[in-house]
């Protein structure tokens, strides 16, 4: 059984540049332990990229804020994340989901059973598009989200992407549906009790 990290858009404009938040700053430290957790080669990663003509695009209309423009510094991997994956295979996406992640990861599928980890930003946008994503692609694989290792816009979006995650089987480690968010991964790797 071959485990994987993915890491999402871990980018200095979601954490303290334009679209940055207190939230997203105080999971840094556990996304980089939760790194320094997995093999070198089995760790993913995404890096949100827009370009100059961003707010004439469909999402910078909807949110006109300019943000992880390619050559950025605000596009660039937080350094300490950065430094703690050399190794990541990193995917370039122009919208909220990666298929050429959802792809590569496919593809490893074929090589045995797997399981697949997924901790980031936004919460309530890239990640849970990448988890319907994958959950899509490869229905019959593991799927899991650490809550602690993933910040919303709002404390109440991320709580509802947790529980959108949760009804469409990827499995959000350690909590309960009335408490989504709050508990902290189970010792030694295994879901909370009465949990599949």
């Amino acid at each position: 059984m071959e485990r994987y990290l993915v890491v999402i858009d871990m980018q200095k404009d979601f954490i303290d540049g334009a679209l940055g938040s207190s939230m997203a700053q105080a999971i840094v430290p556990a996304v980089v332990q939760k790194i320094q957790g997995y093999k070198p080669g089995n760790v993913y990663a995404t890096r949100d990229t827009h370009f100059g003509n961003y707010l004439e695009t469909l999402e910078g209309k909807k949110l006109p804020v300019p943000h992880c423009i390619k050559g950025s510094d605000g596009w660039q991997i937080d350094p300490r994340v950065a430094a703690a994956m050399p190794e990541a295979k990193i995917f370039d996406k122009y919208t909220f989901g990666s298929e050429g992640l959802a792809e590569a990861l496919y593809q490893r599928s074929l090589a045995g059973e797997m399981e697949i980890e997924i901790v980031g930003l936004c919460t309530d946008i890239c990640v849970v598009s990448n988890a319907l994503l994958l959950r899509a692609k490869l229905p019959g694989t593991v799927i899991r989200v650490d809550p602690a290792c993933c910040a919303g816009v709002t404390e109440e979006s991320h709580r509802a992407a947790l529980k959108t995650m949760e009804m469409c089987q990827v499995e959000v480690w350690g909590t309960k549906p009335e408490n989504v968010g709050e508990e902290k991964r189970p010792a030694e790797g295994k879901p909370a009790a009465g949990k599949k």
